[in-house]
């Protein structure tokens, strides 16, 4: 009876730690969405990369925070708007973010039972993103040598397939809505040269930009197990 009692109190103390964490890698592409280019919403034109954390603390939800690397590229040529394939604008920028939230799982998710385990999923939490300050003077893209923040609202859609005990393969497409409309250099609103800002803002200055992260994630998973496996 004693050991009973122990095991019980082990367990009830035990179990206010035991969750499973997962720490991983995304590759994928990047796209904008904006004034420069096409507006396909999942059309990447270059890389990205990053790192990925996932606390699930429940077999509905998880905690998640993840650093992305991306780059992205716009060609008005390639656009099918014939205002901007007349203008022919082309541009390309880069950004690093940081994001934190919620991962809701459709149907319950749990790695501690052996066996398959899959589910889609939803994600959304807060964004803040750095990226390259841009514009366009006299029709040419400029790299200006200095950089800016914003704000973002992640919002992603994706799947998780458990591939083995410790192992998790996951496809998303993310789309951040951004609280900036120069990812593109369409709207800058400061200058390090002497021109007038309205001079160089163009395209629809009331919306703001987009931009989209498409891939797979790789997760390894680890962390204590359930107390119900004390008495198993």
């Amino acid at each position: 009876m004693k050991q009973f009692i122990v095991i019980v109190l082990l367990c009830t103390f035990g179990s206010l730690g035991a969750q499973t964490y997962e720490a991983g890698i995304f590759a994928g592409g990047a796209n904008n969405i904006g004034d420069v280019g096409r507006t396909n919403y999942i059309l990447p034109s270059d890389i990205a990369l990053g790192g990925i954390f996932k606390w699930n603390i429940a077999k509905r939800y998880a905690w998640r925070a993840s650093v992305i690397y991306g780059k992205f590229k716009a060609d008005d040529n390639k656009s099918d708007d014939s205002s901007r394939q007349q203008r022919g604008y082309v541009m390309d920028n880069s950004l690093l973010e940081a994001s934190a939230g919620l991962e809701f799982n459709f149907v319950e998710y749990n790695l501690h039972k052996l066996g398959p385990a899959f589910t889609p999923y939803l994600y959304t939490g807060i964004t803040y993103f750095r990226y390259d300050y841009n514009y366009f003077d006299a029709g040419q893209f400029l790299n200006v040598s200095q950089r800016d923040g914003a704000f973002a609202i992640p919002m992603t859609v994706g799947a998780k397939l458990r591939l083995n005990q410790f192992l998790i393969l996951g496809a998303e497409i993310g789309a951040r809505y951004t609280f900036t409309d120069n990812l593109d250099g369409s709207n800058p609103e400061k200058l390090n040269v002497s021109r007038q800002l309205d001079d160089l803002r163009f395209g629809n200055v009331f919306n703001d930009d987009w931009y989209v992260f498409s891939g797979f994630t790789l997760t390894y998973t680890f962390g204590r197990k359930p107390c119900m496996e004390c008495f198993e």
